[in-house]
Formats: C-alpha cells, structure tokens, sequence
C-alpha cells in the first residue's frame, strides 16, 4: 500500500466515523514562537485549550510536519527524520476514551478489503499511564475488557513517556500508545517498556481530562481537576505506519523516500546497505544517502509551501537542508549539481498526495537549482580561504585551528566534513575539538535566546524594549506620506544610534503609513527621508505583536535615532496591491457564488497586480465554471461596487455573517470590509480600493490541486491582467500565421491536428497488442511446473507502461487452461523497471498470491508494489535487476 494510498485511507475511516476532514494546514506555522507546524495537533490547539470554539464537534486530518532540532542525528540511524506526515482524530468535547481506543484498534485490524490497515492483532501492544499510585485504570479495562487485549500486552509507564502536558497552565492528561512488535530479529522480547527498537510506536491516543496549574516541568505538575469537556488528540506517524505494510526495514525504505536514496547512490555510484552500525564499513555512505533522501524531501515540501533560501528564520533552514544534501553528496564523490536529478525523483514519489509538487515544479525546481549552483560557489570561495589556512598552519607545523574551520563554516558555509575532507588531502589535521567548543558555545547562546523569548532564531529583547513605548500607530489606512519620528535603528537585532549609507538597518517609527506584511497582503516599499538622509523600505514585518518594524538600506547620507523624517509610500505599488487584495475577495465571493458556501478559504496572498487563493473543494474546476467566476468577478468591477471598511466587536462581526479564516486569531474589535454590503463581508486588516471599478480587470491564470481537498486560483489584477491578455493575444496571433486560419478556426486546426496524432497512436497502439498476443503465444512453450503451480517468467523488454504487462499476463493465464498457473512479466517504461504477477484460481488455491510474489519482486528492483492474490503490480528503479527480480519469484513460488 502507497503512502499516499494509506493517509487517503485514514480520512475516508474518520470521515465515514463522522469527522470533519481538515485539509493539512501550511508547513509555516501561525504561530510567531514557532518555524513550523511541528505535529498533527498544532492546528487544533486554540480548539484543545478552550480558546476557541471549535467549528465541528470531531475532526480528522493528515498534517505536513517539520522538525529540524535533531537535524544532526537525520541519516546516522533510521529513526531520525526532519519532513514527516501525521494522521490525527480529535474530538472537542464529544467522544472519550473508549470510542478513541475502539477506533484506533477498528482500523488498525480491519482487513484491508474492510478499509482497514491489516495488521496483526497478535503483534500490537499498548502502554497506559502508571506511575506509582496513580494509573489509567479506564484505560487498562478498555483494552482489556472491551478490545480483548492480554493484560501482559498492555504495559505501564509514567508521566514522561504517557502523560500529555502544553508546558504550562492548561489541559493536560494521560496518554495510551500503540507499538507494533517486528519480530524477534529486531530486538529483545518483553514488550515496549523492553525494547523500542523491535516494537515501534505508531500511535499516541492523548486524553485530555485534567486542568493542570503549578507547571514545573513535563514530570512534575499539579493536578486542579477535571475540564469540563474533555478532547481527544490522537497522532499515527505515517511513515511509520508505511514502512510496516510495506514491509521495509525503515522510513527512508519507504516509497516516498526510497526513490531519492536509489537515484544518489546511482549518481554516486554507492550501493545502500541500510547500515545503522558505525563499525560497518558501509556506514559512513549509507548515512549520507539518508541525508540525502530526506533532506531532498523536505526543501521540497518547504519551498512549495513559500519557503526561499535566506540567511534567517524559515529560510535558512531550508538553505541549510539543502547545502547538507549537496555536501553529503560531495563527500560521495558528486561534485556536478546533484538536485536536478534527485528533485524530481522526490516530486515523483510525493504527488500522489501533494499535486501542487508537480503542478508548481518549474517554481520549486528554479528556487532549489539556484540555491545549489550558489552553495557549490561558496564552496569554491571558501576552498581558497582554506588553503591559505593551511599554508598558514602548515607553516606554523600547527594542525588547522578550530577558530579557522569555524569561520570557514560561520562565514562562507562550509561545512566541517568538507574541511575535514580537504584538510586530510593536504596532510593536514584538524582542532576537532576546538571547533565542537565554539559550535556548542554558539547553540548554547542560540538557546538560551530562544529559551528566553520562546521563539525560533531572533533576539526579540530589544523589538520588546522598543514596544514597551507604546504600539505603532498605523497612518496608512488614511494616508500614504506623513511625518514621524524614528523611534529605534536595529542591526542585526541589536539596538544602533545611527546608520550611514549602504548599511542594511530595522527601523521603527513612532507612527507609519507602511502596511506592514499581514493577512496575505505583501509590505509596502517606498522612501523614509530626514535631514541629509535618504532611507530606501524593502519591507516591514511585525516580529512583536503591535510594532512594525521597517527593514530597509540607506541610500544617502548618516540616519540618527530619534530624527524627524517624512515617510512615504510608493503609491503605485500600493494602489496594485489594493487592487490585488479587493480582487481577492471579490474571487472569495464568486467562488461562493458559483460553487457554494462550501468553498471556504484556507489562504491567500495578494502582492502588486497578483494575487492568490486556496479554498476547500474536492475536484478540479472545469473551464467553464472558471469561466463563470471570471465573468462574475469582472461584472462585480463593472458594477463599481462601494468598498467600505468598519470596526467592531468580534462578536456583533460574526453575526453579521463576515468570514473569518481557519487558524487565524482575532481579536476583541476586529474590522470588516464590505463590498456591496452582504455580496462580500470579511474581517480584514489588509488595504482596499474604494469601489470596485478601480481594479480595473481580473484576469484569471489558472486553477490547480495544493492538497487533498483544497484548490487555489491564481489571477492578475489592473495593468498586470491587460499585460497577460496582450500576451495571449499576441500568441494567438502567432499560431493563426503558423497553422495559416483565422483565429476563428484556430480551435477546429489544432483539434484536426491532435486527431490526427491520437489516430496515429492509436494504430501504434494495435500493432503493439498484436505483436504482444503473438508474443504470448510463444511463450506458453516456456511454462515449467515450479513447486506447486506452473510458472511462467518473462521479460519484455521495453513497454510502454503497466498496460502492456497486464494485457500479456492475464492472456497468458487464460491460455493455460485451469491447472495451477502463475505469470510474472516485467518489463521497462521509462527507464523505470515493472512487473506484474497474475495467478489463477488453482495456484491461488495451492497458496500462490500475487501481492506476496510482487513485493518480493519489487524489493529486488528497489521499489514495492502491491494488489490482490488474483493480479499485482509493483516497480522499482534497477532494470538491470530484472532477471534477479523474475529469479526471486520463482524461489518464492518454489518455496510453498
């Protein structure tokens, strides 16, 4: 079973259980305090802690994760990994313990023809909370007397594996989780709490029951009592789950992942061994193919999401992600650009269930290229400071310091085992040592700020200092230009009292007319100038709550703290980017217009003549109905509604009916922007024109998948959309003089031509099936009575795909008659290895099924596969493992 085939899985088993399916929330976290969505529940927690009422009574989703703190210890065991998927079910209040505990074992054991997973009963054990007196008795009974599991399979443990806490003042409770025993070759016997390596946890059922006060740490809390509704957070690790029915060793084995590992250990020419054990000489390799795999797959994900490569937050993660793939593979032996190899063997293996992977690659594979070709650069400029390094040290008879291989790190990213690497070639050592003490000294200072501030790379002491003054006050709804004062320069997150030209600075004014970056409107740009100075605003972000903090360059003269200024907005742009925001809502209404309340929005951003929307719906919209909310946008700007803004209590908004947005926190006084009264009333913070005909048009640019049960449409607004239709039209023009019609008849030409191509193939088509029939005539000559069933093996060769091979083997079952008959054949289609396996109903009978011959097949060509006793199909990504594949089919046969 696919990864994408079991999380699709998971949603149809709580749907049909009555939950609401929650598309997976962005990897970028809501949350200031925090990079990333880091777990399933994250989404949820204003519903958990009773912040916020919950929009459904129960809820099921598979959330996109990211977790980067171990990041060092991804590849050295199998266990590690930074991109990973978590399937949840949470109830608010309605179900408890034994209904949660009843669902987890109901899919867990159902067989896979019931919508189940299939697994073993025999093989899962359960731990509940014990620690001293105090126990989950209700749980313990549940799994014993209500699923029927042996009480020596249900294990006690205490509060710091199976007791549920935020860290602080709130819900808390106890937890029960599911592991699932490998088998006696993967450890000790004795259960969890004996060996966590042979029984693997799956699934953590949280039971939050307790309000808790007195917080001191994860073990040590006080109980106040119980919450008067009690929520349910249950969190499956997919991948986990995947390498299990899939029946590999690990996560990276899986099929999500294994295809990247495959193509670096074939451009490095390593063979991967799956080495955990240092002292195997495969290890130091098989390491790196796991960096490289999953580190590949997680810059992926990041930057569909609207990561970029930078030197802070979110975005120098994803460069480091992506600068530790590179290196690994360098240290293999690949020096070349290795990403445009292993991107899109990731994107192939993960748009299953991300389209957007696939439909936005050109994007994702431009960001990711050009982030390589700059980090193989760095490394060409950080080889020369090395080697002046080592003529330094070597000149001394001193090994390279560890202040030298921590700048050559710190300043041009290079990394320790590339200077490791080169310093050894130059017979040379390494203070090691000395270098490990000054990273330490730099995490523990990275640390304790983030321990301080509670958020992810930024010293935010002097932002708060400077807020303590009082908030900024916005001018810009009113104004475009004003006076003000500037209250603090910054750089680098530290507090300056002037800046001179070209310097890059933070800068915050007592009151400002620059929107700053919220709600999907883009920050305005524009001109901050004094006495004797001009400043040029690149930006401005909110990295407190309240303060807007203006990131900009001096373009002339010295800027001092606390100097009168004028500030001014680019108008342009920021009539563009009003056009884009009104533009958003105005799709936002035609959406619900055409297809429905149901289409509600999950996201959306909006920049000078841009903008874009992700809403909640099931299908692919067809050309005509995105030519219906095209029309209705356009006439909603032809009517030249009134745009009207207003501020009010949150409450009296909501019952006016004004949409709010998913995972969005508001506060008490919220503002509403109307457009023509109730045909389009949200809460808004954004900037909008005045009345609609100020758009000037809407050009709509296309609609694509971003998830499972989401959408998002692109547009062009104003000037940017006449520009795309000048452009179109100017295409057409084109096409009219090369086909040699009238644009009138361009459609009618080119659907002749394309007619005419798929007549074409279609002959190709029969030729090809007839020399496959004639070809399966010779082959029933081959047959050979293998243990229990008659065997046919085959391959062949080149096929056009899966069809070819299906079409062969279930002739060849047919033509020999009713004994015991089994056909594998195999083939390759785009350089891709394939096989198919089909069994009559003698051989299946004589215990011969095809899903079980596949996967033993698969796994010889590096792949899986699956299907049913009856036909099976699978693949890998080592054609010249074909004959080893077809020779395992036969030994599994001969085996029964």
């Amino acid at each position: 079973m696919k990864t994408h085939e079991i999380a699709q899985r998971w949603l149809d088993f709580f749907a049909a259980k009555g939950h609401a399916v929650v598309p997976s929330a962005s990897l970028i976290s809501s949350d200031p305090s925090i990079l990333f969505n880091i777990a399933g529940m994250v989404p949820f927690i204003p519903y958990l802690t009773a912040r916020e009422t919950p929009p459904w009574p129960r809820a099921t989703s598979v959330q996109k994760c990211i977790r980067t703190g171990d990041i060092e210890e991804v590849g050295k065991t199998v266990r590690h990994g930074t991109f990973f998927q978590m399937c949840g079910n949470f109830s608010f209040g309605d179900y408890f313990k034994e209904q949660a505990i009843s669902y987890a074992w109901e899919l867990l054991t159902s067989s896979q023809d019931q919508g189940g997973y299939g697994l073993d009963p025999d093989r899962l054990w359960v731990t509940v909370y014990e620690e001293g007196d105090e126990k989950d008795e209700e749980a313990r009974s549940i799994w014993r007397d209500k699923i029927g599991l042996p009480n020596e399979r249900i294990q006690g443990t205490g509060k710091a594996d199976n007791f549920w806490n935020t860290g602080q003042p709130g819900p808390g409770g106890p937890c029960s989780e599911i592991f699932y025993d490998r088998g006696a070759q993967y450890g000790l016997d004795g259960g969890p709490t004996a060996d966590e390596t042979r029984y693997i946890e799956i699934w953590n059922l949280v039971f939050m029951q307790y309000q808790l006060s007195a917080v001191r740490s994860k073990v040590d809390f006080d109980i106040a009592g119980e919450l008067p509704k009690r929520n349910i957070d249950t969190g499956l690790g997919l991948e986990r789950l995947a390498m299990i029915l899939q029946g590999v060793e690990n996560m990276y084995e899986t099929d999500q992942v294994r295809p990247v590992l495959d193509a670096a250990a074939e451009l490095a020419a390593k063979e991967y061994t799956s080495a955990e054990d240092p002292a195997d000489p495969h290890h130091g390799d098989d390491v790196r193919l796991r960096v490289v795999a999953d580190h590949v797959r997680s810059a992926l994900m990041l930057i569909a999401d609207g990561v970029a490569p930078s030197n802070e937050g979110r975005g120098y993660v994803l460069r480091r992600l992506i600068r530790r793939a590179v290196r690994a593979m360098r240290l293999m032996g690949v020096e070349k650009p290795c990403l445009p190899v292993l991107l899109p063997a990731s994107r192939d293996a993960m748009r299953g269930f991300y389209p957007v992977v696939e439909e936005d690659f050109e994007r994702i594979s431009r960001i990711a290229y050009a982030e390589e070709k700059a980090f193989l650069r760095t490394i060409a400029s950080g080889t020369a400071r090395l080697e002046e390094a080592v003529v330094e040290s070597k000149a001394k008879n001193l090994p390279l310091s560890g202040s030298d291989a921590f700048a050559l790190h710190d300043t041009y990213g290079f990394p320790i085992d590339l200077t490791l690497e080169m310093a050894e070639e130059a017979g040379i050592k390494v203070d090691e040592d000395g270098f490990r003490n000054l990273m330490l000294e730099q995490r523990q200072r990275a640390q304790a700020d983030s321990r301080a501030k509670k958020s992810g790379h930024a010293d935010l002491s002097a932002f708060n200092e400077l807020l303590s003054q009082g908030e900024t006050v916005f001018t810009g709804y009113q104004e475009l230009d004003g006076e003000s004062t500037i209250r603090g320069l910054l750089s680098g997150g530290q507090r300056i009292s002037n800046a001179g030209i070209g310097e890059e600075i933070e800068l915050v004014l007592e009151e400002t007319p620059f929107y700053a970056e919220a709600g999907g409107q883009a920050a305005d740009t524009g001109l901050i100038t004094g006495d004797g100075f001009v400043v040029e605003v690149l930006d401005v972000q909110r990295p407190v709550k309240g303060l807007s903090v203006h990131k900009a360059i001096v373009r002339e003269g010295e800027v001092p703290e606390g100097a009168l200024v004028k500030a001014a907005v680019d108008r342009e742009r920021r009539h563009a980017a009003e056009q884009a925001h009104t533009g958003t809502h105005i799709v936002h209404a035609a959406l619900h217009q055409i297809l429905g309340p149901e289409a509600l929005q999950r996201g959306s951003f909006n920049k000078a003549g841009y903008l874009r929307f992700d809403f909640a719906w099931g299908e692919g919209l067809s050309q005509a109905t995105r030519s219906e909310i095209e029309e209705v946008a356009n006439i909603a700007i032809r009517n030249n509604f009134t745009v009207q803004t207003s501020e009010m209590p949150l409450d009296e908004a909501k019952a006016l009916g004004a949409m709010a947005l998913f995972g969005e926190n508001y506060g008490n006084r919220v503002r509403v922007v109307e457009i023509d009264g109730a045909w389009s009333r949200e809460l808004c913070g954004g900037t909008h024109v005045d009345n609609t005909a100020l758009i000037g048009s809407l050009t709509l640019l296309g609609e694509q998948s971003v998830g499972s049960g989401n959408r998002r449409v692109e547009a062009f607004v104003g000037l940017d959309a006449f520009r795309h239709l000048a452009a179109e039209r100017a295409l057409v023009t084109e096409l009219t003089e090369l086909l040699k019609v009238p644009s009138t008849q361009l459609s009618e030409r080119i659907a002749v031509t394309l007619n005419k191509l798929r007549a074409a193939e279609k002959e190709l088509e029969k030729l090809r099936k007839q020399q496959l029939a004639a070809a399966a005539g010779e082959l029933l000559g081959s047959a050979q009575q293998v243990g229990v069933s008659q065997l046919i093996a085959h391959d062949a060769g080149a096929v056009s795909g899966a069809d070819d091979l299906r079409s062969l083997a279930l002739d060849l079952r047919e033509r020999l008659g009713s004994a015991a008959a089994t056909v594998a054949v195999a083939g390759t289609a785009n350089d891709r290895p394939l096989i198919l396996v089909a069994t009559n109903e003698a051989a299946r009978s004589a215990g011969v099924k095809a899903g079980v011959l596949v996967r033993v097949a698969a796994s010889v060509l590096g792949g899986g596969g699956g299907g049913k006793d009856d036909v099976a199909q699978g693949g890998g990504s080592d054609s010249a493992r074909i004959p080893d594949a077809l020779a395992a089919v036969r030994e599994a046969v001969l085996a029964l």
